[in-house]
């Protein structure tokens, strides 16, 4: 909570530097926010491809089984329908563009680079290692860390495996800490990107924009909480009031917590003594779900990313939509251990493709809130991901 009134703080002090209109303090607000954006771009290739990479090398290889399957699948079709969910109130309700001077800029570099659906979609399979890595290519990255990540799961136990693994988890812990110390000066960045917006920004529409965001995002939340989630478990025969009143406890810890982690002891003693979910069953998807069942985290990263492009200048196009749509259920499946989770990958992602990251200064406050029930609507995911798997084993047992 001191964290949230030090960013509320910080936000407030860049908006009144910004409307004092001091040309000096005008320019070191814009260096400073530069040194940010230019250090999440840093920061933004290596945490998508490590975090993609180890979760699917780190659980994969534990993912031959029945249970597994069952638990990936749910997932992916859960988060899928966040994301779509998300994307379909994005475009129902149409948040408005904040009025950036800056955001514009980007028009005229995007007005030369017209190429074909085909072009793009080729130029998504990358012809060398390097190239990915260079260009920022997120889709690229995607696809590479996925299937070194798969392709490290199927790899036989072995010292050479057991060495390439802990490598990238020690890289992935020197990432980690690297991401704490700039979260541990983010006030300074958000001063200098509230002063840039206020500078600008017309606080009508910002309050009419920013509020159409949060009415997206919330929406999409509490639609995939109490419809979309109680019918996959209507489908497969189970009562959704019973599972969420047996599950109240940990949806409830993951509330006010704000961690799925925190909460996974609450979650597994939930889904033992009060849902009556096997053990064998409960202690091995729960972990994973923890990890890679980001419903929530799946429909931010879409909404907040069309948000930002959109104010960049870039067409929202049904392909456009599709692409993100895609984007976001595999950044939310690896989004394993980040810290600030799904507000600094979406951070890093925007970061990566140039888009106005200075428009996230003004969410991050905002996101507190919506951090508490995504966290909510990810444990309640998990525990309805892992009661379906659970009834799906026992009627294959029974048979």
């Amino acid at each position: 909570m001191k964290k949230v009134f030090v960013w509320i703080g910080a936000l407030v002090v860049g908006a009144v530097l910004g409307v004092l209109g001091i040309h000096v303090l005008d320019q070191i607000m814009n260096i400073i926010a530069t040194v940010y954006t230019r250090l999440f771009q840093l920061l933004a290739v290596p945490t998508i491809v490590l975090a993609v990479i180890t979760t699917f090398a780190t659980f994969g290889s534990n993912g031959s089984g029945r249970i597994f399957g069952r638990t990936l699948t749910y997932t992916l079709l859960t988060t899928l329908a966040a994301a779509a969910i998300g994307a379909l109130l994005f475009v129902l309700i149409a948040p408005g563009n904040l009025p950036l001077d800056s955001v514009s800029l980007g028009e005229s570099a995007l007005s030369g680079t017209e190429e074909s659906y085909l072009d793009h979609i080729l130029g998504v399979v990358p012809n060398n290692i390097v190239r990915p890595f260079l260009e920022g290519n997120v889709l690229s990255l995607l696809l590479v860390a996925f299937a070194v990540g798969i392709g490290l799961s199927k790899l036989p136990d072995s010292e050479n495996k057991a060495v390439v693994v802990k490598g990238l988890l020690g890289l992935q812990d020197l990432l980690f800490l690297l991401i704490r110390g700039l979260i541990w000066t983010l006030p300074l960045g958000i001063v200098a990107f509230s002063a840039q917006l206020s500078a600008q920004i017309s606080a009508g529409v910002i309050a009419d924009s920013i509020g159409k965001y949060v009415l997206v995002v919330l929406g999409g939340n509490f639609i995939q909480f109490f419809i979309v989630l109680p019918l996959f478990l209507l489908a497969r025969g189970l009562n959704p009031i019973h599972v969420l009143g047996r599950m109240t406890p940990a949806v409830l810890m993951a509330l006010f917590t704000k961690s799925s982690a925190a909460t996974l002891p609450v979650t597994m003693e939930s889904a033992e003594d009060r849902l009556g979910v096997r053990k064998e069953v409960a202690r091995f998807v729960l972990p994973i779900c923890t990890t890679i069942n980001m419903n929530g985290c799946a429909a931010f990263i879409l909404v907040t990313s069309l948000f930002v492009m959109q104010n960049g200048g870039t067409p929202i196009t049904l392909g456009t939509i599709l692409l993100w749509i895609l984007i976001s259920v595999v950044s939310a499946i690896g989004n394993a251990g980040v810290p600030m989770g799904c507000f600094f990958l979406t951070l890093s992602l925007m970061s990566g493709i140039g888009a106005p990251v200075a428009i996230l200064g003004i969410i991050l406050p905002i996101y507190t809130i919506i951090d508490m029930v995504e966290t909510a609507e990810n444990v309640w995911s998990d525990s309805c991901v892992c009661a379906m798997t659970d009834k799906d084993l026992s009627k294959a047992d029974a048979k």
